[in-house]
């Protein structure tokens, strides 16, 4: 009899246990749980974009979100934003997404940004300069370009790819970042543009903030960055592999990239080459 009492408990608390768990993941079943990524909430001060996950009834007029509380989904109209063509990315049922919200009807989005569109490895190719080349008028940089030769300009005149890789938790990542040896910059006839050291990256108020600073290593020879600042600018285009980026004056296209590896190898032969170059002409 005792036994019996024992199991009539163990199965009694076990039904129990099913009931908790369905009441309180309710909220997720709305969302296949293979497709749950983790919610994001951590905002910069002053960030009013409304972040969660997008749930079943997504649709052209409408976004049902679950909000980063875990509290029960909303419903947004984004018609407007729809014919604006501010719906940045596509979106998909389990998807992280920013909203940015009408202020004065806070049941409408005026902005919808997929965040899982935005993550990934972002590139655009660069070329190098010639030397104080913005110190000379169009006519100078014609003429010593027409009259550097073509070994030259295949030595050195060699495309790079340039990026940086937007990451889960809000860390980012240059992508084709070399350090260069300083007798070697000095010694060359070209110059690339400057790329930053990416560490994180936000959304704040529905636009695109990317941190960067200085590498270095401090006294116990640990690394460090110091110097950080933020990149804010907006989100013009977005698709799978597809970005546009504008300041509001000047706008950067990239294409996204599977492997971080190949661009940084490719960007480390390339910086290597021009080394041995530069040593070779100067000894």
């Amino acid at each position: 009899m005792k036994k019996r009492y024992i199991v009539y408990v163990l199965v009694g608390l076990l039904v129990l246990f099913c009931v908790l768990d369905v009441v309180f993941n309710a909220n997720s079943t709305l969302i296949p749980k293979k497709e749950q990524p983790k919610l994001i909430t951590t905002t910069l001060t002053g960030d009013k974009t409304i972040y969660g996950l997008a749930c079943e009834g997504c649709n052209d007029t409408v976004i049902v979100l679950l909000p980063s509380d875990n509290s029960d989904p909303v419903t947004y109209n984004i018609l407007d934003a729809t014919r604006a063509g501010n719906i940045r990315g596509k979106v998909s049922i389990g998807d992280r997404l920013a909203l940015v919200l009408d202020p004065n009807d806070k049941k409408k989005a005026t902005l919808v940004i997929d965040l899982e569109d935005l993550m990934g490895i972002w590139c655009y190719i660069v070329m190098p300069k010639l030397k104080d080349f913005s110190n000379m008028s169009n006519k100078e940089q014609a003429r010593k370009l027409a009259a550097m030769p073509d070994s030259v300009k295949q030595t050195y005149y060699i495309p790079r790819e340039y990026g940086f890789w937007v990451k889960d938790n809000w860390m980012s990542q240059s992508v084709g970042y070399v350090r260069e040896d300083a007798m070697v910059a000095d010694a060359s006839p070209v110059v690339y543009p400057p790329l930053g050291y990416f560490t994180a990256w936000h959304i704040w108020n529905g636009k695109f903030v990317i941190v960067s600073g200085t590498p270095y290593r401090n006294a116990k020879g640990e690394f460090m960055v110091k110097d950080l600042h933020n990149d804010t600018c907006d989100i013009a285009y977005l698709d799978e592999d597809s970005l546009v980026l504008s300041d509001g004056v000047t706008s950067r296209s990239y294409y996204k990239k599977k492997n971080i590896n190949e661009v940084n190898k490719k960007a480390q032969e390339i910086a290597s080459r021009l080394s041995k170059q530069v040593l070779e002409e100067n000894n």
